[in-house]
């Protein structure tokens, strides 16, 4: 899958706040839920779970 301008820019959004980079990409549902947590419980897991969204979709 291509990369394009806006991943570029989730991709930043996603090292600085994990749950924005999954809101910009899959909106408000349970993708973001899952991200909120896993940013409560460690920013890593977060980032590497939001970078996982960003190129899966």
């Amino acid at each position: 899958m291509a990369l394009t301008w806006t991943d570029i820019f989730k991709f930043a959004f996603a090292i600085l706040l994990p749950p924005l980079g999954v809101l910009l990409e899959r909106g408000c549902g349970c993708d973001l839920l899952i991200n909120i947590g896993l940013t409560l419980l460690g920013y890593i897991p977060g980032i590497i779970h939001a970078c996982y969204i960003i190129v899966k979709y």
